[in-house]
């Protein structure tokens, strides 16, 4: 954990951070980042435009929630590139934290993701699908603060 303070009343004023949805995979990703391993994240930019928010800008900061919706850790962008998801590269992917060791690996599984019955809900297509043009949003971030109790 960085020596930033983080007061309730910031902690109130940030939007929330949701790494994927609910469940193993959202406790998997929360880990990485809250043990240092986990420094960047991929999403898409179809994401932002159907949610209606602005791409993220270095300096935002959100609060990390759990799957059981609590408040984690505290982030902050250090960086965004937006580029074809057949641009993403191996540097970007190996601090996604998540064990990928070469860019097909990593997109095979993000696909599967994207591809899957949850994601093309959240996005009302039940068609959706991804391919190398497909912009993406690659995001760093630094961790700020560890919100758990004890930390």
């Amino acid at each position: 954990m960085t020596s930033d303070s983080v007061s309730p009343a910031d902690l109130a004023s940030l939007p929330k951070a949701e790494f994927a949805f609910p469940g193993p995979l959202r406790d998997q990703l929360v880990a990485a980042i809250l043990d240092g391993s986990k420094t960047t994240t991929t999403g898409l930019v179809v994401e932002y435009e159907h949610d209606g928010d602005p791409l993220p800008e270095v300096g935002d900061r959100s609060v990390v929630v759990d799957s059981e919706d609590r408040p984690v850790a505290v982030i902050e962008v250090t960086g965004v590139r937006v580029v074809p998801l057949g641009r993403v590269d191996l540097a970007h992917v190996r601090d996604e934290g998540e064990g990928d060791t070469s860019v097909t690996g990593w997109r095979s599984a993000h696909e599967g993701f994207w591809h899957g019955e949850e994601f093309r809900a959240a996005l009302g297509d039940p068609g959706f699908t991804v391919d190398d043009g497909t912009p993406t949003v690659l995001e760093r971030f630094r961790l700020v603060a560890d919100l758990r109790p004890g930390d």
